[in-house]
């Protein structure tokens, strides 16, 4: 398989995953506000508001025959971004106050469909975020 094929297909694969993720947002009757909002600083796959909340979720798939947790791929560097993403998007919107969290979900696609889908709420804060390295 040349590169262009894996990347399309890596693409596919987590466009999948954050389908089956606003799906379980919106089972839990959360409001979609945005996917995939990219700006220089990085990128979130979906916000959306629980209650007075503003969540910033991340998603992570991984097909079933993969031997690590998706969860395992979201690092350091990764939430950084995300945090700087997060950031500009309360200036965005011109609600640097409002109260938020970074959501994790995990999920991981077999032959058929979702084998398994699981959503940390909080799992990581702005403060694990060092503001020296922002």
């Amino acid at each position: 398989m040349n590169f262009k094929a894996a990347r399309a297909r890596h693409l596919r694969l987590g466009r999948t995953g954050e389908n089956i993720a606003v799906r379980l947002l919106r089972s839990k009757h959360l409001d979609l506000l945005c996917r995939n909002y990219k700006v220089k600083a990085g990128e979130i796959d979906i916000i959306t508001r629980d209650g007075e909340i503003l969540t910033f979720v991340e998603v992570k798939t991984r097909r079933l025959s993969t031997r690590s947790r998706p969860a395992a791929g979201l690092r350091f560097k990764q939430k950084r971004r995300i945090h700087k993403a997060a950031m500009n998007y309360l200036r965005h919107i011109n609600r640097p106050e409002v109260i938020y969290r970074f959501d994790l979900i995990e999920v991981i696609i077999g032959r058929s469909g979702p084998v398994e889908v699981r959503h940390w709420p909080e799992h990581f804060s702005g403060s694990e975020i060092k503001p020296e390295f922002l």
